[in-house]
């Protein structure tokens, strides 16, 4: 197996693209899309200029750390409990529950998602990140950097969607489900909606 690809690497490959390509891609990382991102690269690269999937990740990698905190990150934004309400409040159906609900990908690593289950369908109140949900907890430790809360072992996004779920589950005076509070788990059991009149079985 190859190396990962250093920067200077990257930045050779970065600069053996065409301009509008480099536009397009800056223009995706700039909204956080790295995963688009490097489709760009991977789709405009790949037979002209000999681009894979590492090299489009340590570019993508490379073009992200350029921008720094000019990249939309939605991991950085804080937790809004007030827009969650107001997200829960314009749901176009009944709420039934508010549930937490563990999620992924190779970007953000692990994260919950807070949703208002309706009676047809989920609506997606906010995403608990570990960065941001660390910052909701106050545990950030030195120049803001997020750190574990010593009085919860849980994963940062775990207790704080725990926490926001309880609260908005309570101002909506429906239940609130997490099946999987203390580890990342995906396949953990969903809230089942209640049957409908009729549906025996």
């Amino acid at each position: 197996m190859s190396a990962e690809p250093t920067e200077a690497e990257a930045l050779a490959w970065w600069e053996t693209l065409p301009p509008e390509v480099r536009g397009r891609v800056d223009g995706l990382v700039l909204r956080f899309r790295p995963v688009t991102a490097m489709k760009v690269l991977l789709d405009e690269g790949r037979a002209s200029h000999g681009i894979g999937l590492r090299q489009a990740e340590a570019i993508v990698g490379a073009r992200c750390a350029h921008y720094g905190d000019r990249v939309d990150d939605p991991a950085k934004r804080p937790l809004d409990p007030q827009e969650a309400a107001r997200r829960a409040a314009a749901v176009p159906e009944p709420v039934l529950a508010v549930e937490a609900v563990w999620d992924g990908d190779t970007v953000q690593d692990w994260f919950v998602d807070l949703l208002a289950v309706g009676e047809t369908r989920d609506h997606r109140l906010l995403t608990v990140y570990r960065a941001n949900g660390a910052r909701y907890l106050g545990a950030d430790g030195p120049a803001g950097v997020p750190v574990a809360d010593p009085a919860d072992a849980r994963p940062s996004a775990a207790a704080a969607a725990d926490r926001l779920g309880r609260e908005l589950a309570a101002a909506l005076g429906v239940p609130f489900h997490f099946a999987a509070p203390d580890r990342p788990d995906d396949r953990a059991p969903r809230w089942q909606r209640p049957a409908a009149a009729g549906d025996e079985g």
